[in-house]
């Protein structure tokens, strides 16, 4: 099968990463990726869908991205590879489901890139200056808009080609940008205008419902904020102890990220002028091309509007640059897993950086530039697209703790039993609150990406003379929960609830528990179905190889057992 790798062609790639990265280069990673765009337009698209409420919101959003994160901190600490999200169900499940989702993984990775570069050209054209002023129409950006993201594009891309040590240096100094800016507006905001009526008046606290609240976390870029906590494990090769940075660097990202979101969704809710309010029919009516900046100019914060315009380059692009050097190594994973070119798994020696694949990346982010011009359609593709991916994690951790019980395990959570089927719901929830039929577009979306599986799977073997079926069966029989979860929340999305889209089949309430009820049904069979497939055994004889080459050395330098084998963190 092309999903086998033998060790040492693994092994050789790896070799070439350098393990530079610490706690605090990863947390600054992970809070640099979650500090992106959202925080400059977050507050408004989601005060729009679902006013005040806004604030659960984001909370919620902390709760679903912190639950799924903790299973993916133990799969990141025990298998510390390059891209390391789109690696684990193909450990745990074979080729068909972790193709699945290490496609949807990358989709919507791969595609917050562009994103980043839309948000930055989309806050400057609310400069005092014409040619800024034409590069957004209000909805989308124009063809001169466009061309100054493809800039930043390439920006992004010189940034990563160097070496992993320029980007960290890099990260590092503007994540500390990006959180300082954030605080300061937060509370400048507050300081100027802070109007509790806003709250009282307009529909009140929840004036669409609480249906919105739960919309609000799916598609107003709430969940493609907390995303950016996968980066840290996507650059798990170049962690210098992944088991201890890893869990600490995913876990402060979002806790920090959250007590920011939340400070600036209530500044924004108290800054906005009541009669703006008024005049616009309420939350859903208000139209900010740059949010936050727009704001500071109506109560004569010029100083912080003027700071706003930079930072909408340095956040949006310090997230940009983050995400062309995690989809990178996102890339080398795929191809590792046997389902791209040998090109794309190519490290260059002298820099450690994957350079194939981040070209790759460079070309699809200019694809998705050109299809979706505006920060609002592309937060939704990336957002119902990142939720597809995240119920590999909860399944994945628990099948592989049933497979491969001794496999050491530097992070171990005694609660994780619990917790996986209840991130599994989670996860359900974000996407079906997604609404249909955007539930349905983006689930079109992962059946695209299967032609390549085919070719990979069976169209080359047979151009080689091999008869792929025999060992292609367990693979499709570990893979069909995968392939029938997403059919089946497509039709739920369709047949569900009208305050999500559906055609109102489904009565109010209990939607919610169809689904949580799918949800875990779903993820005891995907449980069971996991199997030893051969890309588990090899990354169990690499690390095997790995632990004893460190004990070696270890013994022979007089330490004694290497570091990876202490006490696992929560055991």
């Amino acid at each position: 099968m092309s999903t086998t790798k033998t060790p040492g062609a693994e092994q050789g790639s790896h070799s070439h990463y350098r393990r530079s990265l610490g706690t605090i280069a990863l947390t600054a990673t992970g809070l640099g990726s979650i500090i992106g765009s959202g925080w400059l337009f977050g507050a408004e698209r989601a005060a729009a869908i679902a006013g005040p409420a806004a604030i659960v919101a984001w909370i919620i959003g902390a709760l679903v991205a912190l639950t799924i994160a903790l299973t993916y901190s133990e799969l990141g600490a025990m298998f510390p590879k390059a891209g390391g999200m789109v690696r684990y169900g193909q450990y745990s499940h074979g080729s068909l489901a972790g193709y699945l989702a290490a496609w949807a993984n990358w989709i919507a990775i791969v595609s917050v890139i562009p994103g980043e570069a839309t948000a930055s050209v989309q806050y400057m054209s609310s400069w005092d200056f014409g040619w800024a002023q034409a590069l957004y129409d209000g909805k989308e950006l124009t063809g001169s808009g466009v061309g100054l993201a493809s800039i930043l594009l390439i920006f992004y891309f010189f940034l990563n080609w160097f070496a992993i040590s320029l980007f960290a240096k890099t990260n590092t100094a503007i994540t500390v940008f990006k959180v300082v800016v954030p605080v300061l507006t937060a509370s400048a905001l507050m300081l100027a205008h802070f109007d509790t009526g806003n709250i009282v008046h307009h529909g009140g606290f929840t004036p669409n419902g609480w249906s919105s609240v739960f919309t609000a976390v799916a598609v107003s870029g709430i969940v493609w904020a907390y995303n950016g906590f996968q980066s840290p494990l996507n650059l798990a090769a170049e962690a210098r102890n992944p088991g201890k940075s890893l869990p600490k660097a995913v876990v402060s990202s979002i806790i920090i990220a959250l007590v920011i979101y939340v400070a600036l969704q209530v500044a924004f809710l108290m800054a906005v002028p009541g009669d703006k309010l008024g005049a616009t029919g309420g939350w859903a009516g208000l139209g900010f091309n740059s949010p936050l900046a727009d704001l500071a100019v109506a109560w004569g914060l010029n100083w912080l509007a003027l700071l706003l315009y930079a930072d909408a380059f340095v956040s949006p692009s310090g997230t940009g640059m983050i995400y062309a050097a995690t989809t990178s190594r996102m890339i080398q994973g795929v191809q590792e897993n046997g389902h791209l070119p040998g090109v794309f798994g190519k490290v260059d020696k002298k820099t450690g950086v994957p350079r194939p694949a981040l070209l790759l990346n460079l070309v699809i982010a200019f694809l998705f530039l050109a299809v979706f011009r505006g920060w609002g359609s592309l937060a939704e593709i990336v957002s119902v697209a990142t939720v597809i991916s995240y119920i590999t994690g909860p399944v994945a951790v628990m099948s592989l703790r049933r497979l491969s019980p001794d496999l050491k395990r530097p992070v171990k959570l005694r609660a994780m039993p619990v917790i996986a089927p209840i991130a599994m719901i989670f996860g359900s929830l974000v996407l079906y609150w997604g609404r249909w039929p955007l539930t349905g577009k983006v689930i079109l979306i992962m059946a695209v990406g299967l032609p390549v599986w085919a070719w990979y799977e069976i169209g080359k073997p047979l151009t080689q003379g091999r008869k792929p079926w025999a060992g292609l069966l367990p693979h499709l029989k570990a893979g069909a929960w995968m392939v029938a979860y997403l059919l089946v929340m497509a039709a739920v999305s369709y047949l569900g609830g009208k305050d999500f889209g559906g055609k109102g089949y489904l009565p109010e309430g209990w939607d919610i528990l169809l689904v949580a009820v799918i949800a875990l049904a779903f993820y005891y069979w995907g449980v069971r179905s996991a199997w030893r497939n051969p890309s588990l055994v090899t990354v169990e004889d690499e690390l095997a190889a790995e632990s004893r080459a460190a004990d070696e050395a270890g013994e022979a330098d007089g330490t004694g057992a290497a570091e990876g084998t202490k006490a696992p963190v929560g055991a």
